[in-house]
């Protein structure tokens, strides 16, 4: 047999095995937990007993975190393809001047393979819709007339 043809047969015998072989049901590979979707919330000054150090697993939801499967199903719905689910609100974006509170907030970790470390306040009207995005990871915060009266 000439060596062109030979090499044709093992070629097509390589290919033909391979495509053979059984691959994962696209179910098993849903299934399989997202290793590292670990976060660690540092919460102060947010009041009524939400200050405090928290972990929160997902899939399956997990850890110290009050509400773990909210937490993680408030990050899920932030998750889109190819963006930070924790960017900081851009700079140079027009927010309103309104104050949320003295509440600050800190995500490190890591969530779809990325690592984590965010900064959350309620400074002006961007940082409480950004912060409220988060909620239940991150505490419901009122606002400050709400807590003086």
């Amino acid at each position: 047999m000439p060596r062109a043809a030979r090499r044709l047969l093992v070629t097509g015998a390589a290919a033909s095995s391979a495509l053979l072989t059984p691959l994962p049901a696209a179910d098993a590979l849903e299934a399989r937990p997202r290793d590292g979707d670990r976060l660690v919330v540092t919460v102060r000054d947010a009041g009524g007993g939400a200050d405090g150090t928290y972990e929160v697993r997902c899939r399956p939801s997990s850890g110290s975190h009050p509400d773990p499967a909210g937490a993680c199903a408030a990050v899920e719905r932030n998750t889109r393809w190819g963006q930070d689910a924790f960017a900081p609100v851009p700079r140079g974006a027009v927010c309103t001047m309104q104050y949320g509170g003295p509440a600050t907030a800190r995500v490190t970790g890591t969530w779809a393979g990325r690592p984590v470390d965010a900064t959350f306040d309620r400074r002006d009207g961007c940082a409480i819709a950004r912060w409220d995005r988060f909620v239940p990871l991150l505490p419901e915060a009122g606002s400050v007339r709400e807590r003086v009266s």
